[in-house]
């Protein structure tokens, strides 16, 4: 075990790490497929509507655009994680081989929020049932959402998995244990379930405020980005916690701070009338 680790983890040495043109083609991939990530985003929500439910999708189509989601709002916070994976197999692999290995990397990155996405599907799937039948539920389910997520921001798994996204650097070592067979599969799981335990709490805001609310999304996106890379992100994640204690309250009061949870909008509104 200690050769399999030392053969992970080279030296800190220049010559073993990735070259300052490979960290910047590094950096400006991640951010090309962050930035398409939303214009892809961007061009659907265009043609959708913000209200309660799955918005008719099938969950095929449901679990594409949530993956483009993710890429979009998350890739900008985990590119630091993925680059330093890149550093750490760079004595081992070379080009298309080690292109091949940060692809499973990001797939199982994506592998973790795409079974957070099939729960999600879920709880949009029975909100969008209970609002249609009974409208005055919105605003408990608004509440209780921002409650969660308050609650999640401020609370010990939040702190557990938000100090492994900060201090990815801690992670290689045990990474370095997995067996080698779909190891970076494995390595961007693992991230990505840790992530998922972060953030999940942020998503579930998505609920009242709207799945495909572009301005919520972006605010987010930023949220976790702080979380993770600025200095002051624990107190920066309380914060948003406290806060979201308290969109609980007003949301049972102030209906339009749950556009996510409007009644469907009625195929009948935009048929012409006969005069």
């Amino acid at each position: 075990m200690r050769l399999d680790r030392q053969a992970l983890l080279p030296p800190l040495r220049p010559a073993n790490l990735l070259s300052v043109r490979e960290l910047a083609v590094a950096w400006s991939l991640m951010a090309v497929l962050a930035l398409s990530a939303w214009v892809l985003v961007v061009g659907q929500a265009r043609g959708m509507g913000i209200e309660a439910g799955t918005m008719g999708m099938g969950i095929p189509l449901f679990l594409l655009l949530w993956l483009v989601m993710m890429i979009a709002m998350m890739f900008p916070s985990v590119a630091p994680v993925a680059i330093t994976w890149a550093r750490a197999i760079s004595r081992q692999s070379t080009g298309a081989a080690r292109a091949a290995r940060l692809a499973q990397f990001v797939g199982g990155y994506l592998l973790a929020w795409t079974a957070f996405g099939i729960l999600t599907y879920g709880i949009l799937a029975v909100t969008g049932r209970v609002v249609a039948d009974h409208p005055g539920a919105g605003r408990w389910i608004g509440a209780g959402a921002f409650l969660l997520a308050g609650v999640q921001q401020l609370g010990p798994l939040k702190d557990i998995c938000l100090r492994h996204c900060r201090s990815p650097m801690g992670q290689l070592a045990r990474y370095a244990g997995f067996p080698r067979r779909a190891r970076d599969l494995r390595v961007g799981a693992h991230h990505g379930l840790y992530c998922v335990g972060c953030c999940w709490g942020l998503m579930i805001v998505l609920i009242p405020l709207g799945v495909m609310n572009i301005l919520a999304m972006a605010a987010l996106a930023v949220v976790i980005f702080m979380e993770k890379l600025w200095r002051r992100g624990p107190l920066f994640s309380n914060v948003v916690g406290v806060a979201f204690l308290v969109l609980a309250v007003l949301a049972l009061f102030q209906g339009w701070l749950l556009p996510g949870l409007g009644p469907p909008a009625s195929p009948t509104m935009d048929m012409p009338t006969r005069s």
